[in-house]
């Protein structure tokens, strides 16, 4: 009876033993050799929100998921793709969120552009009908 607890806790157990068991992606922590393509990757990884931790950049994050995303980076910049080509994949992939700078032309944006403008109008049409009553 004892032996089939413990064979149940260890199976149970078992997916807590296989996390960080995969070695660390090449680039996860390393710089390109080039420095104008590490400036090129540093400055896009600022610009891209962890997945995991949802409140960093991939560059400030140690989840896994960040390395990973800071690998795919900088093997993507030394192939030769440009930044803006590794954010539109990075944005399809994953969606609008993951970047600090989303597009200004997406629709589901216009109220955060919007709205300032509409409540600049709205409180300014109240001082003005405030101060009309006053002036009678």
């Amino acid at each position: 009876m004892k032996l089939w607890l413990l064979a149940l806790a260890l199976l149970v157990a078992s997916p807590a033993f296989a996390q960080g068991r995969l070695a660390d992606a090449e680039f996860a922590n390393r710089q390109l050799p080039d420095a104008a393509e590490e400036r090129a990757a540093h400055d896009l990884m600022a610009e891209l929100r962890c997945l995991v931790c949802q409140g960093q950049s991939i560059i400030d994050s140690d989840a896994d998921m960040a390395g990973d995303m800071r690998h795919l980076i900088r093997t993507r910049i030394a192939a030769g793709e440009s930044p803006e080509q590794i954010r539109a994949y990075l944005i399809e992939r994953y969606g609008d969120w993951v970047s600090y700078r989303p597009a200004a032309g997406n629709r589901l944006f216009w109220p955060l552009y919007a709205a300032p403008i509409l409540l600049l109008a709205l409180g300014l049409f109240m001082l003005r009908r405030r101060f009309r009553r006053r002036g009678q």
